[in-house]
């Protein structure tokens, strides 16, 4: 195809050096030396890409980067030969997996546009590879210049050796200026930025497509472009190469806009086109007796008709306005003939100049609009009367059929008309059926469509009848799809006997209607259910089932069933002793898209296979995480907002209080940061917390965005635990609780519902130290019946002193073991219940200090003295012997009993 058209050299617009130019070949705007973010340069990138991607699409390929995917010479050899409708003149490599095979590929396509006479300078296979954007935009410029600038089928007289002497950028530009001659159009940039040269270009292509360009606002460019441009992919198979924002960007550059136009010159109109000729509003033409100046009449139907065939395609609308300057629409009805007539009427009310408006296609009408005078009805209306429901000013309801009756006995000879005005004071909207009864009655029907005030007016003989018009206001339709009902006591599976479920119903814009629940047991009878009302449309009901088993609950609006009614629930057995317990945030809220977390911990050894399911609008990704510590953290993730049940399984069945209901609402629009809100302090340590004492923390907030701050806690028993929290006014809160069990407490800090990082903390807390609780008792500190020599004991009660270790000393006073104070040893002996019993055995009689430390600490009771008598019993030595007689003999024998020890001593 290359053969027969003249060889084009030009550079590219971002590398001015990398292509030959001749003498034919203007130097591009674009060697100005720009930045290389400049706007211009993104929006050629673009379009170069999507242009590509057009001719790439036949062969099943596509460019998602232009720097990067022509690297391994594939894209750009399919893009060759699409353009070329030629095959590669060599082989080359399929699979081009190494640097070596990707240069040989793109050597192959730059030796395959030199054989076509396409010169290319300063670029190599090397700078394909290596993604040189420069090189690459002004290679890709090169080929829209050669096949679709230069190759287009122009006009014959183009053909000339005078028009083959122009440039391609003359050459096109002639031909959109032949054929937009009311239009200057002098360049590719400035003169498209309206979008409305888009739009005259597409209608020169295809009359029709877009007739009304002139008229287009030229303060809208980016919609004139996006209509232009969208007809012109749709009907003349133009794509879109540039965006309608880019095109009319002051930034784009030239060769981006010459892309897009050269594609018009080879259009072809599509079969089924919706052409439209050109408006011309002044040749519609009205008549009939609703226009003419004289013989309309109050309260009765003025009739005329509005010709539109040689004013081309629109809408007719017609305005009516009293003399008291009130307006309102009239009827108009298109009648689908040939001449493309509608027609119209209105009822005017009051007597006076009325003044008819007449539009077509937003704009007048010839002869309007139209000056009408009304007169004066005949008959006597007053005497005509009217009542029925369909009258009363409440209790009629949107979507119901309701009526009246018209009674016009003794009020002459007229015709009963009836106008219903809706709430949005149409006229249109809600039809009378008139039904003559005879007997000078009339039977009137009609069914309001929307709540709120209508006004009726009923006329007799042209005009209105007695008390009319008539002021009703209709309530909302009973609509029971649009109730909904939900809570907990509606899951299907999960809750036990002797537990109250709960459930709510929401009526609000379900319009007028009775709610009627409805609970049966497994036998069939009616359970008692409780009722509330909450406000706003919102119903809460409570039942308690007694009996395992399915259970239907039936709910109805205005005698229908709503959605999911009759709902079956099944009650299981009553639930035994817990072995896990469920709380947190996560049970009762939640955010789309982010974590909803909460706590499982056991309760007991024995606990058994955990299990966890969500059910809700959507799928929910659920992680458990064991701590071991016999607690685990469990978060899901919600992808949908709406009311989600979560089940906590303990061997397969639900534990108390499951299914937990969590209400998942969407994200805040903006500044919402959960993840940024960060809690530290001593309260959150791990451990060095006692009973008693109170401690606290702090979070931060500061780059946590607007939402509401909670804290939930409890401790290893279950109890709850009270934080106080503090707002310092500065995006930081301070907290403050006091622990009251010596047991592990874990805290759950939520910001808008969503678990802050690190949460939940878990805190070890001590029993504390209270030395003044330690008690002492027993024998070895009584205050007397202590035997030198005789073993004995006391014990050290701890049971009630917290946390800290036991300090024993017992010392001798002076002269017991010796001239100095002496400890004495001991032997303690710890017991199962915090006790310790103490054995000692005194040395010697005399005054003994017995001290008892806890955490370093005396306890009150302590130095405890007690004295330690002698271990032998005076009265009960005896003495005898001939050394004792009065014989007067020198030996004698003494026997001292002490103890268990006999000693015998023998004095000289």
């Amino acid at each position: 195809m290359s053969g027969s058209h003249p060889r084009l050299h030009q550079s590219a617009a971002p590398a001015p050096n990398a292509l030959a130019t001749d003498k034919d070949a203007e130097m591009p705007a674009t060697e100005k030396d720009l930045a290389e973010d400049a706007p211009w340069k993104k929006i050629q990138q673009n379009t170069f890409t999507r242009w590509c991607n057009e001719h790439l699409k036949c062969v099943n390929k596509r460019l998602g980067n232009l720097q990067t995917d022509l690297g391994d010479g594939l894209r750009l050899i399919g893009l060759l030969e699409v353009l070329s409708q030629k095959k590669m003149f060599r082989k080359y490599n399929q699979r081009p997996t190494f640097r070596q095979m990707q240069l040989e590929n793109v050597s192959v396509a730059l030796e395959f546009l030199d054989k076509e006479n396409i010169k290319l300078v300063s670029i190599d296979s090397k700078a394909i590879v290596d993604g040189n954007l420069k090189l690459i935009l002004g290679l890709i410029w090169t080929l829209i210049l050669h096949y679709s600038i230069s190759m287009p089928m122009w006009d014959e007289d183009e053909e000339a050796e005078e028009g083959r002497q122009k440039t391609p950028k003359q050459r096109l530009l002639g031909w959109i200026q032949n054929k937009l001659p009311e239009l200057p159009i002098t360049n590719f940039h400035r003169d498209w930025q309206t979008g409305r040269a888009l739009g005259a270009l597409v209608d020169s292509c295809a009359p029709g497509l877009c007739p009304d360009w002139d008229q287009w606002d030229q303060t809208k460019p980016v919609d004139n472009a996006r209509e232009a441009m969208q007809q012109a992919d749709d009907w003349l198979g133009i794509p879109q190469v540039i965006t309608p924002e880019e095109i009319v960007d002051p930034n784009v550059d030239e060769h981006s806009v010459m892309t897009y136009l050269s594609q018009f010159p080879k259009a072809k109109l599509k079969p089924g086109a919706p052409l439209r000729p050109k408006l011309n509003p002044k040749k519609a033409r009205a008549y009939g007796p609703g226009v003419e100046p004289i013989g309309n009449v109050v309260m009765k139907k003025a009739l005329f008709t509005v010709e539109t065939i040689s004013a081309g395609m629109g809408e007719v609308l017609v305005y009516v306005e009293d003399p008291a300057g009130h307006r309102e629409e009239a009827k108009v009805t298109a009648n689908n003939d040939k001449n493309r007539t509608y027609s119209c009427f209105y009822i005017p009310k009051v007597t006076g100049m009325h003044k008819v408006t007449v539009l077509f296609a937003g704009q007048h009408i010839s002869k309007s609009p139209f000056e009408v005078e009304i007169g004066k009805s005949q008959g006597d209306s007053s005497k005509a009367t009217a009542q029925g429901p369909g009258l009363e000013p409440s209790g009629n309801i949107a979507n119901k059929i309701t009526y009246f009756d018209v009674y016009t006995a003794g009020a002459g000879v007229g015709e009963v008309e009836v106008m219903i005005i809706d709430p949005a004071g149409k006229n249109t909207v809600v039809t009378c059926t008139i039904e003559d009864k005879g007997n000078s009655s009339y039977h009137c029907t009609y069914k309001p469509t929307q709540e709120g005030q209508h006004t009726i007016y009923v006329t007799f003989a042209g005009g209105q009848i007695s008390k009319s018009p008539f002021t009703v206001t209709v309530g909302e339709a009973c609509n029971p799809s649009l109730c909904k009902a939900k809570g907990r006591g509606l899951q299907p599976k999960g809750l036990r006997v002797k537990e109250t479920a709960d459930f709510q119903v929401y009526t609000k814009g379900a319009g007028t209607g009775e709610l009627k629940v409805t609970i049966k047991g497994p036998k069939g009878l009616e359970e008692p259910c409780k009722r509330k009302d909450l406000g706003d449309g919102v119903y809460g009901f409570e039942y308690y089932p007694t009996t395992p088993g399915t259970y239907t609950i039936t709910i109805t609006w205005g005698g229908q069933h709503i959605p999911r009614s009759p709902i079956e629930v099944k009650i299981g057995a009553e639930a035994g002793q817990q072995r896990v317990r469920a709380w947190g945030p996560g049970l009762e809220c939640g955010i789309v898209g982010k974590s909803a977390d909460f706590v499982v911990e056991a309760v007991g050894d024995n606990v058994g296979t955990l299990g966890f399911s969500v059910e809700g609008p959507s799928q929910a990704k659920i992680e458990c995480d064991d701590k071991g510590d016999g607690s685990c953290d469990v978060r899901y993730w919600p992808t949908e907002p709406g009311e989600y049940a979560v089940h906590v399984l303990c061997n397969s069945e639900d534990i108390q209080h499951s299914p937990f209901m969590a209400e998942i609402v969407n994200p805040p629009a903006k500044d919402f940061y959960p993840d940024k809100v960060k809690a530290f302090g001593p309260g959150l340590q791990s451990s060095g917390l006692a009973v008693g004492k109170p401690t606290e923390f702090t979070v931060d907030a500061k780059q946590g965005g607007k939402a509401p701050l909670k804290i939930a806690a409890q401790d290893g028993e279950g109890s709850p635990v009270d934080v106080q929290v503090k707002d310092n006014g500065n995006g930081t809160y301070a907290c403050t609780y006091t622990p009251r069990k010596p047991v592990k407490h874990t805290a759950m800090v939520s910001w808008g519902g969503v678990n802050i990082p690190d949460s939940p903390f878990r805190m070890n807390i001590g029993a504390g130290c209270h030395p003044n609780k330690v008690k002492v008792s027993g024998p070895g500190v009584a205050k007397t019946g202590l035997k030198a020599f005789e073993p004995t004991y006391f014990t050290v009660d701890c049971a009630e002193a917290g946390q800290g270790d036991i300090s024993i000393g017992i010392k001798c006073a002076p002269g017991v073991v010796g001239p100095a104070e002496a400890d004495i040893d001991f032997d303690i002996i710890r017991n199962d219940n915090d006790t310790f019993t103490v054995k000692y055995t005194p040395p010697g009689a005399g005054s003994y200090t017995i001290m008892v430390l806890f955490a370093d600490q005396a306890i009150p009771m302590t130095p405890i003295r007690i004295k330690v008598d002698p271990s032998h019993d005076a009265s009960k030595v005896k003495a005898e012997g001939p050394g004792l007689s009065r014989s007067g003999e020198d030996t004698y024998s003494v026997d001292v009993c002490l103890s268990v020890y006999t000693y015998t001593y023998v004095f000289v």
